[in-house]
């Protein structure tokens, strides 16, 4: 039975990749910084853990505990949505911990028993924000786009030992708690100056003509796990795929 470890699983996403598998028969280990069981199936195939990305104290006992791994899904991330001008260097910061240095950290620390197996695959679950130029994005695309750069070299790097790196890149999701995680973050990032800029922005991101939905993510990272053509990236949505297309 093959081991699949997916951070950010309490929602959105990561809860649905989480779902995907175990449906169909893996060994899941669903990390989350407040681990929450309920939101899960209880099965034996099926282990909550607590992980967070920025604190890599936190790694060894949830590697430890989840035994060997065929595959690991850095899915956990946070957005921001604003003006440049308007965010803090902190708040960049913020936001390239988790999306960026926590994704690195993570894969660091699990390439090793890989490595020595000579087998396995790394999936790393960036955005659509990567495929095209994306307004009141410019952090959040930075620190996306520094996974991309990442993913693909490192993909030269372990493709001798066996190991796969692969890239999912999904699309515009409503259904996600992007928003609301956000939402306080966020605040402030939009000044009156941008005002008529941002407002049609927004109108636009209220009435989307395609979007992507969880299940479509979960899919494509199915797909990239069980890969056997070298393909790198794996554009998840209908949004997505189009954009990807276009290109």
């Amino acid at each position: 039975m093959k081991t699949v470890l997916i951070t950010g699983c309490s929602s959105g996403y990561g809860l649905e990749i989480a779902r995907h598998f175990h449906a169909q028969g893996w060994s899941v280990v669903a990390t989350m910084r407040t681990p929450r069981e309920d939101v899960l199936p209880r099965s034996e195939r099926m282990r909550v853990l607590r992980l967070d990305v920025t604190r890599p104290d936190t790694f060894a006992a949830a590697l430890a505990e989840s035994g060997p791994l065929d595959a690991l899904v850095n899915n956990a991330g946070i957005g921001v949505v604003g003006a440049f001008e308007a965010t803090s260097m902190d708040l960049a910061r913020e936001v390239f911990e988790t999306n960026t240095f926590g994704v690195m950290a993570l894969t660091q620390a699990v390439i090793p028993q890989l490595r020595e197996r000579r087998a396995g695959v790394i999936v790393n679950v960036t955005s659509s924000v990567t495929l095209a130029r994306m307004p009141l994005a410019a952090v959040y695309t930075a620190s996306k786009a520094a996974i991309e750069g990442f993913s693909g070299s490192l993909a030269f790097e372990l493709a001798s030992f066996g190991v796969q790196v692969k890239l999912v890149e999904p699309g515009y999701a409503p259904t996600t708690r992007f928003a609301s995680n956000g939402g306080a973050r966020m605040a402030g990032l939009v000044p009156p100056t941008y005002a008529p800029f941002a407002e049609p922005i927004f109108a636009a991101f209220a009435t989307p003509t395609q979007v992507t939905t969880e299940a479509d993510v979960a899919d494509a990272v199915w797909r990239a796990v069980h890969d056997t053509t070298g393909q790198l990236r794996f554009p998840a949505g209908a949004d997505a795929v189009a954009l990807a297309q276009a290109r």
